[in-house]
């Protein structure tokens, strides 16, 4: 599915991330950036060791925020690693950091110059956040965004289940009606 918002457009699909060819991925990290299990493992393992690297460096993110690295050996020519909230019951302001992790990555795409981004569901996997909520918080975030700051041609959402497309179709569609 495909909107278009102002000059960009938003694309939902299914599929893998660590072989999108846009000008970054995102990576949903731990605060550590010390690699670990699902879309984060996913990405280090495909990227290469070059990614590692470079998140040792930087040594780690606090929750809401994002840095950005090398791709390594992926399409992709950067990794944007964001470090979303672990949910507990969505009072403890689980949703202001998911939209921040979200704003952040944008922030970063946009200052680098990159024209294309690939988001994974932030924080829907380890971290528990039901991925109906989730999905309204990142694409509500994703179009206030596009709508304010020039510059990105195509933010995909690229969603490992029939489950997530289906959360994130409904949301988008419910955002845009």
């Amino acid at each position: 599915m495909e909107k278009r918002i102002g000059s960009t457009t938003v694309s939902l699909v299914r599929g893998d991330i660590t072989v999108e060819e846009t000008d970054a991925i995102v990576n949903a990290a731990n605060s550590r950036l010390a690699g670990g299990g699902g879309v984060d493992g996913a990405i280090h393992r495909a990227g290469g060791p070059r990614i590692m690297e470079e998140c040792r460096k930087i040594g780690g993110c606090p929750t809401g925020n994002a840095v950005i690295t090398t791709g390594g050996g992926l399409k992709a020519r950067y990794v944007i690693h964001t470090v979303g909230p672990v949910y507990r019951d969505g009072s403890h302001g689980e949703e202001e950091l998911l939209k921040k992790a979200y704003r952040e990555s944008l922030k970063l795409a946009v200052k680098k110059g990159l024209k294309t981004v690939s988001f994974p569901s932030i924080s829907t996997g380890a971290y528990g956040y039901p991925v109906e909520k989730a999905s309204e918080a990142a694409l509500s975030t994703v179009m206030e965004f596009i709508k304010n700051n020039k510059g990105l041609d195509l933010v995909k959402f690229v969603l490992f289940s029939d489950r997530d497309l289906t959360a994130y179709t409904r949301a988008l569609e419910k955002l845009t009606s």
